[in-house]
Formats: C-alpha cells, sequence, structure tokens
C-alpha cells in the first residue's frame, strides 16, 4: 500500500508552510481582539471607578467656578455622591474678605430619571432637606429647585460681610431666608435662563453704622421675565419695604449676566435723624432721599 493512504501521512513543504502562516495569523488577530477588549474593559471600568469614588472637592470646584468664585466649600469630605463640607462666602478671586456658615453642609447624589437629584441638609440653616434635580442635554443644562416647605433656607444676615464692600462695613445684623417658586436655571448654547420667581427675605435687620435697630424687613424678588422676540433673557429685581423705620424701594434687571439696579432710601416719619448717617452712606443725597445704582 503507498504510504500516501495513512491519514498520518506527511504534507508537502509549502502546504506546511502556508497552514503555518494562516494558523499564526489567526493567532494574531484572536490576541489583538482579545487585547482591544481587554483594554476597552480596563478603561469602562476605570472610568466608573473614576465616577463612584470622586472626590467631593470636584462639587467644590464647579461650584466655586459656578458662583465666580463667591460660593466655596470649603474643608471638603467624602464623595460628589455623598460628602460634606463648609459653605463659604467670599468676595471673589483675590479677595481677603470671607465668611462661613456654622456647622457642615452635607449632600448625596444619585439618578433618577434621565438626571440627577441632589439632597442638602444643614442643621443651622436648611429648612428640613432641600433637594436639586439636575438634567443634562445635549448642550443644555438645567437645574430646578424642589420646594418643600414655605421657605427653603435661613442664614444670619452678617454672613453677607464675606461678599466684602459694602457689606463688610454695614456689618448687618438679623436673618436672610430663602424661598423659591417654580425656580428653574436653564444654560442652553452658552445662555442662561431664569424660569419661576426666587425672594429673599432680609428680616429685622440692623448695621454697625446705625443705631436704630432694626431698621425694617425687606423682600428682594427675582423674577422669570417672558422671553421676548429679541431672544434676550431677563430676570426682573424689585426690592420692597415690609416694615420698618428705613424705607427701601429697589427696581433693576439682570440681562445675560449684567445687572442693573435702582435702590431708593428714605426715613419714615419722625426717623429722619436717626438715619441721616446711614442715607449718605447707602448712596447719593437728593434731598430727603438717598439713590444708589449699579449698571
Amino acid at each position: 500500500m503507498s504510504a500516501w493512504a495513512f491519514s498520518g501521512r506527511k504534507q508537502p513543504a509549502g502546504a506546511q508552510a502556508t497552514l503555518g502562516i494562516n494558523t499564526d495569523t489567526a493567532q494574531r488577530k484572536s490576541s489583538s481582539k482579545v487585547l482591544r477588549w481587554a483594554v476597552a474593559g480596563g478603561l469602562t471600568g476605570g472610568f466608573m471607578a473614576l465616577i463612584a469614588f470622586a472626590p467631593a472637592s470636584w462639587l467644590a470646584r464647579s461650584l466655586a467656578k459656578a458662583s465666580g468664585q463667591h460660593l466655596l466649600i470649603t474643608d471638603s469630605r467624602g464623595s460628589i455622591w455623598h460628602g460634606s463640607g463648609v459653605l463659604v462666602l467670599s468676595g471673589g478671586e483675590g479677595s481677603h474678605d470671607a465668611s462661613q456658615l456654622p456647622g457642615r453642609l452635607s449632600w448625596s447624589m444619585g439618578l433618577q430619571g434621565a438626571g440627577l437629584r441632589l439632597d442638602a441638609r444643614q442643621d443651622c440653616c436648611i429648612n428640613g432637606t432641600v433637594q436639586l434635580l439636575l438634567r443634562p442635554g445635549w448642550n443644555r443644562f438645567d437645574l430646578s429647585v424642589v420646594q418643600p416647605a414655605e421657605w427653603l433656607a435661613r442664614w444670619p444676615a452678617g454672613w453677607l460681610a464675606g461678599l466684602g464692600a459694602p457689606w463688610n462695613t454695614l456689618q448687618l445684623g438679623g436673618s436672610m431666608r430663602l424661598a423659591a417658586k417654580d425656580f428653574r436655571l436653564s444654560w442652553a448654547q452658552g445662555r442662561m435662563q431664569q424660569f419661576g420667581q426666587l425672594d429673599i427675605d432680609l428680616l429685622n435687620v440692623s448695621s454697625r453704622v446705625s443705631t436704630l435697630a432694626p431698621l425694617g424687613s425687606y423682600r428682594l424678588s427675582v423674577i422669570a421675565q417672558t422671553a421676548q422676540a429679541s431672544h434676550v433673557d431677563t430676570s426682573l429685581l424689585q426690592l420692597s419695604t415690609l416694615d420698618g423705620a428705613l424705607i427701601l424701594n429697589g427696581q433693576g434687571s439682570v440681562t445675560q449676566g449684567k445687572p442693573r439696579f435702582t435702590l431708593e432710601a428714605t426715613a419714615a416719619p419722625g426717623r429722619e435723624d436717626a438715619l441721616n448717617n446711614l442715607l449718605n452712606i447707602i448712596g447719593r443725597r437728593q434731598g430727603d432721599r438717598s439713590v444708589f445704582s449699579i449698571g
């Protein structure tokens, strides 16, 4: 019987070489595919781990940038998902003025639908838990406030001294109270638009530059204005007096991040002498009125 009849017969030298080349090529392709999957898996796992254990300082840096270095979180601990820190008002980059709230602000963040929900708590100042909903989108970002009660937070008015002049000169006493009505901010294509209303009440305000205390209670409202045909987004500013000897009334707006505001201050009948020095400090005197304007 011929030797070529056996199944274990020898292959021609050319066939052996071709078979070896094909085998090596297949092995290299398989190894390359496995390597790509391994690298992709490693990168994905590393990215997920980075997000899962992202430090709280990331949130602190984002807040500082968004506020122009005026609202800061210092001594941050934990992660962006569960963290805490000290809330500080600052005069901005390069300023030496700063004031912090007592105690620590704590937060937790998690997924809710297609967005994120952030729950913030602070024993000294927040009414229960404040909820913020963050909804990212294509070239846009929305932030809305869930109003849990009549008011969201309450802070000492003296906290404003951290912003620098004129607050560090006035050294206000009393308290501030924050409330929101369907309040939402939307960033799209580099523009910010406000919806709803934000009210800041300054209650039983006093100042070291006046012997009269309290001076009064006031409300500053930031109200969204319906977008006009020009597509210029504007928020209206209204300051009114709730009660007190010092009467403040102001009107203005914020358009594309640029504020314009005019404030008029007068003394209630019979309080002119007691408030004369303070009226001189507030702004430019026009008879019995003091006028202050920005923008």
